[in-house]
């Protein structure tokens, strides 16, 4: 089996930050939390808490420590500003791990509703990145399709930004059909990732020179599911699959060459073997 690589692929900077920041903490304290996945890949997150990373949903499960204060971690994807304070006032050592580039998404939405505009952030609204992003300004509309359409208001101006691992296909096209409801004013922040798009860019390049595409990476991955998304539409089979335990022989059957990709937080000891047994074949 012939196999080719996307150019780009893998880690990019934010959650290599996120990790490296997590083992440091782990290094100096026994036991610390995050709210909520660090990042979207089930196995690196399984390693951090061999470490001592325990995952949690909420302050309360954390409780109260009288010897110890407690370490807390807020995941790549950021969160709600009040989580932010709840943190701080009851005592708790914060750490943000949250992506600059989510950060910027964050204060965009507060400086653009401070400046008049009903914010528009299209996206996954049960994605966890949008539901801290919204909360960084009152109604804040999430726009996930065009049958999201109805949410907007009838008039007025809008100010359009983008979840930062969303297809920046997709994002144009809900752009263009706000675009033609005739508001007063539009708007529009790109806040997309460049490594996303980049990534993007050549996953598409790399679905015209093989039979069949496989994207590695969790199932819960945003960016992950947007790369096999974006490569079904360019007319090549593709496989989503969080590592080499998911292949089965018959995705390959009849075919000579195979592209392999892989989400932002797909690590490369997951990458590196899964190549090495599609070749054997």
């Amino acid at each position: 089996m012939k196999v080719l690589v996307a150019q780009k692929m893998g880690f990019c900077f934010g959650v290599e930050h996120a990790i490296s920041t997590a083992e440091k903490l782990l290094t100096e304290h026994n036991q610390v939390y995050c709210l909520g996945h660090l990042i979207h890949n089930r196995q690196v997150v399984q390693r951090l808490a061999e470490k001592g990373l325990r995952v949690v949903d909420s302050l309360e499960e954390i409780g109260n420590q009288d010897q110890i204060k407690p370490t807390v971690l807020i995941r790549s994807h950021g969160c709600r500003p009040e989580v932010l304070q709840e943190v701080k006032d009851r005592g708790l050592e914060l750490v943000d791990a949250t992506c600059v580039l989510v950060k910027r998404a964050q204060n965009l939405v507060d400086k653009l509703h401070n400046q008049g505009y009903q914010v528009i952030v299209v996206g996954d609204p049960d994605h966890p990145e949008i539901q801290g992003v919204v909360g960084y300004a009152p109604d804040v509309i999430v726009i996930d399709g065009p049958e999201a359409m109805s949410k907007l208001p009838e008039s007025g101006k809008l100010a359009i930004i983008s979840q930062t691992t969303h297809s920046i296909e997709n994002f144009g096209k809900i752009v263009g059909l706000i675009a033609t409801k005739g508001f007063d004013e539009l708007k529009v922040v790109n806040t997309i990732c460049r490594e996303t798009s980049r990534r993007q860019a050549s996953a598409i390049e790399l679905c015209h020179q093989v039979d069949v595409m496989f994207v590695l990476g969790s199932h819960h991955s945003a960016n992950t599911g947007e790369l096999a998304e974006l490569c079904r539409r360019n007319g090549v089979e593709t496989y989503h699959l969080q590592d080499w335990s998911e292949f089965k022989t018959e995705f390959v059957n009849g075919k000579t060459t195979a592209g392999i990709t892989a989400g932002a937080s797909t690590p490369n000891w997951v990458i590196k073997p899964f190549i090495e047994n599609l070749e054997k074949l």
